[in-house]
Formats: C-alpha cells, structure tokens, sequence
C-alpha cells in the first residue's frame, strides 16, 4: 500500500497549489448516494432473448440480497429501486425490515404502465376511460407502497405515445395526461416527490406523450413543488447536450434525479461511462457546480437503470458505481476559480483545458483513500470477487421462476 500512499500525497499536494479544499472533496465523496434497481439484479434481455444467468435474483428477496453486497463493497448504495408489480409482495413492512436488517432502505417506487395488455394503446393517455381509471389505480398503489415502504420517491415514466399519424388526439391525450398525475400528485405522502421520466422514443414510434425534458418540465410546473424531472442518459435524440438541460432544470430548481446508464445507439441500457464516460463527466460537472454553490438548492435522487444482459449482475453493478465515484471525483477536482477567470476573459481554449485537465487526472489514489477512511477495501469489485457471495448464490439459486423483466418477455 506504501505505493498507493506516495501517489495519494502526490495528488494532494497538486490539487492544493490549485486551491482546492482536499477534506471538502472527500467528504462529498464519502457522502455521495447512488441508488440500485432491483431490476438490475434479475435476468433480463432483448426483444429476442432473455440469457439466463447463474446465481441472478429470482424474487424482490434476494434483489435485495444482491443490492445489500453491493452497499457492503461500495459504501455508497444505500438504497434500492422497487418495479411493481415485479416486486410485488404481501407484506410491505416484513420486506422493509428485511431490507433494513441488511444494511439498506428501500428507494423510489415505480409503477409499471407499459406491460399490460390494456395498454396496447397507452394508460394514462388511453381513449379509454376504463384503463386511464386502471393506471391511475395502480400509481395510487405504489403511492401506498411509499407509505408502507418509507420511501420518498415516486419515479414515473410514461411509455404512452401512438405509431401512425391520425391514431390519437395530442391536445386529448395531453389534458389526460395532466389530469391523472394530478390526482396521484395529490395522494403522495409529505415529504415525497413525484419524478417524471421523459422519453425521445418507444414503444411508440410517430409520438410520445412525455417525449423531452421541455414537455417534462412543463408538466412538473402544472402539478407543483414536489413534481421534478427525472434524466435517463439513454433517452435523447444523438447530439442532444445533457449537460446543457442539466443546467437549466438546475437553475430552475426542477432537476429531481437521474438514471444513469450509457448508450450508443439509443435506450441501450449499457453500464454507465462505458461508451463516452467524457460526457459523463461534463454532466457531473454541472452537478458538481451546483453543489459547490451556496446559493443552490439541489435535491437530486442519484439512480442507476441498467440492463446487465451479458455481464454478471453484482460485478457489473459494482463497476457502475465505481465509474459513478471516480467521475464525479474528477468533476469535484475542476479548478473552478480559473475555469471563472477564463471565462471571464473569453479563453476558450484554457476553459477547455481546464476541464480536460480535471478528466484526465487519475483520481484512484483519492478514491483509493476515502475507501480506507471509510473502512472499506480500497478496490470493491476485487473484493466482491474474493468474497465467494457470487460462487455461494450460484448454488443456493437453483430452480424458481425469475420475476421481473425475465418474466415478460
């Protein structure tokens, strides 16, 4: 470790001639949240193929098994996602407790609109009536499974849209929109938000209801203070600047979580940072910004939403953390004071450079030491894998029926 050490204090004593508080960085660090999906832990696939996986959750019980070694490794996962009905279970409290006596809580809630035969032709947005009532009905559950769970989010997103041009009434569907996530706005507990998810395109492919941040943002300002937006990085036409809408929802006080995941082609749902971890960064840095400023509010949920189809489940949800630290590690390094300065005298190319600089600078002996401080192993994957959970699972994880994605398609 004494090589670990030596390059640590070499690292300190750079970002201190920057001015940087070193103490105020790796306290973020150590307080940073990352929120897991159970859905990330049980088999899951394409339209064409679910691969089964040794040792993959079958149930919400071991989901949460799986997201429990995930925060013992990482420190930093206290809570886990909940899919309903994929998650559904009798006794809400017994599954509360059970959660707590692992070391974790239970996290938002979501609501399942898209895997139900009614809903061929949307849910809230549905010409129908009948199932517009339907999928309110099941939002006000979850809404009580808030309750039940102590969880504080309700994360929302509308799949409804139409295929083919004349097929639906935009203003129509618009107002139906509105009116059901209003009466669910007004049943969320004290204290909880409602955070709406927006999507460029599918399951439907000529128009989607709740298609952008704009329509997003919109909405969240219809129903009031505890509606905020919701950004899945895979959700964006391709040259869509992220980072630019972080900023804004920021600045208007809308901004209320983040899935993260990385794509290359569209909704991937590839592990986070693994096609173009530089703008991952960028969008870190806005947040990372806004944290340091004292006159900003910010009250982000932290999420990951990810479909591990060919890596192994804990191992892959590891490394996204760990991608997730060391990014935003780099983004709390930026030299901000000359960053202002350089941007004041119209420097592009040293503004640039500056957060190149933050980019490129490896931050694993900083993690490496906020670990250590934090009583965990500096390196959370290799000690996963020393830990024989993964080998242990894979025997006791014999037969059953997968519940989840696995089990819809």
């Amino acid at each position: 470790m004494r090589r670990e050490e030596e390059l640590y204090e070499a690292l300190v004593e750079r970002l201190k001639g920057k001015g940087i508080d070193v103490e105020l960085v790796k306290s973020k660090l150590k307080s940073q949240r990352i929120e897991t999906p159970s859905w990330g832990y049980g088999d899951s696939g394409t339209r064409f193929k679910v691969f089964k996986q040794p040792g993959a959750a079958r149930n919400v019980w071991e989901k949460i098994q799986d997201a429990a070694q995930v925060h013992k490794f990482t420190g930093v996962t206290p809570t886990v996602a909940l899919h309903i009905p994929w998650d559904k279970v009798d006794d809400w409290k017994a599954l509360r407790q059970y959660a707590e006596d692992l070391g974790i809580r239970i996290g938002s809630i979501n609501p399942n609109l898209f895997q139900d035969d009614d809903y061929k032709l949307g849910s809230v947005c549905n010409v129908d009536p009948r199932i517009r009532r339907k999928a309110v009905d099941h939002m006000l559950e979850c809404v009580e499974i808030m309750k039940q769970t102590g969880s504080e989010v309700l994360s929302v997103w509308i799949p409804d849209g139409t295929n083919y041009p004349g097929q639906g009434d935009f203003r129509a569907r618009k107002r139906w929109l509105y009116e059901s996530l209003k009466e669910v706005y007004d049943a969320l507990p004290e204290g909880s938000r409602m955070l709406l998810e927006y999507k460029f395109f599918e399951p439907a492919f000529y128009h989607t209801d709740l298609c952008d941040w704009g329509s997003a943002y919109l909405m969240a300002v219809k129903l009031g203070d505890k509606a905020q937006v919701l950004i899945d990085l895979g959700h964006h036409p391709h040259g869509t600047n992220i980072q630019y809408i972080v900023a804004w929802l920021i600045d208007e006080g809308k901004l209320g979580g983040f899935h993260f995941n990385s794509r290359k082609y569209a909704d991937d749902d590839l592990t986070a940072g693994s096609i173009d971890p530089y703008e991952l960064f960028l969008i870190y840095n806005e947040l990372a910004s806004a944290e340091l400023d004292p006159d900003v509010e910010l009250n982000v949920a932290y999420m990951i939403d990810q479909s591990h189809n060919i890596k192994p489940k804990i191992e892959a949800m590891i490394q996204t953390v760990m991608t997730l630290q060391e990014i935003y590690a780099k983004a709390l390094i930026v030299d901000r004071r000359s960053l202002r300065e350089a941007q004041e005298r119209g420097d592009v190319v040293g503004a640039e450079e500056i957060l190149k600089e933050a980019f490129f600078t490896d931050v694993k002996p900083l993690l490496w030491k906020v670990r250590e401080e934090m009583g965990l192993d500096p390196d959370p994957l290799q000690a996963y894998k020393r830990s024989g959970y993964y080998e242990r699972i894979c025997k006791e994880r014999v037969g059953g029926e997968s519940t989840g994605w696995a089990s819809q398609v």
